[in-house]
């Protein structure tokens, strides 16, 4: 629809394109963004990876897409849904569980205790061998050693019985001077309970009125302290006040400081607490985490142990820069390593800076939760829960600087600010931000320029979330996501009577040999994108019609509190 110019005597009505003009072609949806909706809506890749297969025997061969496996909807919207569906499926199965989902390892068999018996042996060999000097038979006897290993592997035992034998080089290399800094509690935060681990991860049951039982869990979420008062849009009252810099070091090693509040959370109430959880950016652009936790902690000790929780970093002093980014220190060949740009004078190198770091000196930069901690109980089964599981993974397909608008110059402003910061802050010991506080990073090389670091923290989407944003304990559901999506191939199979036993398969007298390699879209025989989406398309169409069938003809499912919802079987 277009309006009419304002001439003399005439009104601005409106007036729709003429057909057949370009203003009413350019009304017209596009074709490509129809085929983008509908693969979004049946779950099809737009960017698929395309592999070759080839029948040795035959020669025959076959292009196969298989999906990217994107996880964030700017590159794939179908492949980002999945992933998150998956992980709400992974926090749904291990949230309330009321067993061990690892009971631990099997008793070990006959023939596996003879072979770590034989291993035995030969340890002592060695040592004798090793004891007389006898180099060419300790030789012969680590040959031995390593192929009966091999063989113990291939036994079924994990691991390795022992560690390996090390050179004297390497047992040289390994005693150099380690630095070992006071694991005493600040003065300025409280002390903590601290009991004997159990090893269990079940919650503890309540008894209700006429005797049933309840298993509640938790819902928390974390978050960092104030850096200066701020506005409902997240944008600071005052920009010159707001602590940037302290905003940037606690993004930094937030991960760390996670990682120190479940270990003294465990210790606090005596037993292995679970947790599944993702770090996201509060509206101010400081990362906070939410969480589900395997049963229920009163929370006047989840608030006491997140005070008394903080990650102290042991870096040399870098409270103000010492060289501009356009004015960095430069690698001189000749002398070895960065050198001042004025003075020519080669700059310290990592191990001198931290030898000239008092064994008393206050840490660099030290992170701690701030007094906001919300923590509530949550019973399975209920909407709540399921709320909470959307909650955690509500911007799981969004990076980091997308999850919330920024739409006007003060939001814009703020978040370019606190990028700045990000990008100039060190991140690890070989940061090459360290030029700037006139310290070579450990194991300078030529090529390194402030504010270039490859590190994901500096990224602005990111806002120094660099880690992993999905954070999952490990005895949690008992499974890894390659387990996930088998037990949802294994409910659709079941449900379509589908089957892939040996006993149900047509006999063959040969096996089929296959070679895989990747396929280049310019290859003949790769069809053009647009085709395979399309076919993709039709595909999918086709097996939800096969599926919901399927399901009408069946009786009702035992679905379960932990079991996957209807949207989530239906997608597959």
């Amino acid at each position: 629809m277009t309006i009419t110019p304002a001439l003399p005597g005439l009104d601005p009505t409106p007036v729709e394109p003429r057909p057949g003009s370009r203003a009413a072609r350019m009304l017209m949806p596009r074709s490509v963004d129809v085929v983008a909706d509908l693969a979004a809506d049946y779950g099809v890749c737009t960017r698929p990876i395309s592999l070759r297969r080839t029948d040795l025997d035959s020669g025959q061969t076959e292009v196969i897409d298989l999906p990217c496996g994107a996880t964030q909807d700017a590159k794939c919207p179908a492949c980002a849904k999945r992933a998150r569906r998956l992980r709400q499926q992974q926090i749904r199965e291990g949230w309330h569980r009321d067993d061990e989902p690892d009971p631990g390892p099997q008793p070990a068999t006959d023939a596996q205790r003879g072979l770590i018996v034989a291993r035995a042996h030969l340890e002592f060999a060695r040592d004798e061998a090793a004891r007389a000097s006898e180099w060419d038979q300790v030789a012969d006897l680590d040959d031995a050693i390593g192929e009966l290993e091999a063989q113990i592997t291939t036994e079924g035992l994990r691991g390795r019985p022992a560690p390996p034998h090390a050179s004297d080089d390497d047992q040289e290399a390994g005693d150099g001077n380690r630095r070992v800094r006071s694991t005493k509690r600040r003065q300025d935060a409280p002390d903590l309970p601290r009991l004997p681990v159990e090893n269990r991860t079940v919650g503890r049951t309540f008894e209700g009125h006429g005797g049933q039982v309840f298993r509640p869990s938790m819902f928390l979420t974390l978050t960092l302290g104030s850096y200066g008062r701020v506005h409902s849009d997240g944008t600071p009252a005052d920009p010159d006040a707001y602590d940037y810099r302290r905003a940037a070091w606690d993004a930094v090693h937030f991960p760390r400081l996670l990682d120190r509040f479940w270990q003294n959370l465990r210790r606090a109430v005596g037993w292995n607490v679970q947790y599944a959880g993702a770090v996201e950016p509060q509206r101010r652009l400081a990362p906070h985490a939410h969480f589900a936790i395997r049963g229920t902690i009163p929370r006047t000790l989840v608030r006491q142990v997140a005070a008394a929780t903080y990650h102290q970093v042991w870096w040399p002093p870098a409270t103000e820069p010492v060289y501009e980014p356009g004015r960095a220190p430069q690698w001189d060949q000749a002398a070895g390593g960065y050198t001042d740009p004025g003075t020519g004078r080669l700059l310290p190198s990592w191990d001198d800076a931290l030898d000239l770091v008092d064994a008393d000196a206050e840490p660099v930069h030290v992170v701690r939760f701030g007094s906001q901690v919300d923590a509530k109980g949550v019973l399975a089964g209920t909407k709540d829960a399921d709320r909470c599981v959307g909650y955690i993974t509500k911007y799981l397909t969004k990076q980091a600087a997308d999850c919330h608008d920024v739409t006007t110059g003060r939001q814009r402003a703020h978040l370019e600010r606190l990028w700045q910061e990000l990008r100039h802050t060190p991140c690890s010991e070989r940061c090459a931000n360290w030029l700037l506080h006139g310290i070579q990073p450990k194991k300078a090389r030529p090529g390194l320029k402030p504010g270039n670091c490859k590190n994901k923290v500096h990224k602005r989407d990111t806002l120094g979330i660099g880690g992993r944003r999905v954070l999952i304990s490990r005895q949690w559901s008992g499974k890894t996501l390659t387990d996930h999506r088998a037990d949802r191939r294994e409910w659709v199979k079941a449900l379509l009577g589908v089957t892939t036993d040996a006993t149900t398969a047509p006999a063959r007298s040969d096996t089929v040999r296959h070679a895989w390699e990747l396929a280049r879209p310019t290859d003949p025989d790769v069809p053009p994108l647009g085709h395979r989406v399309l076919r993709a398309i039709s595909e999918r169409i086709q097996w939800r019609a096969q599926l919901d069938a399927a399901r009408r003809a069946a009786d009702p499912p035992d679905v379960s509190a932990t079991s996957l919802d209807a949207q989530d079987k239906e997608e597959r």
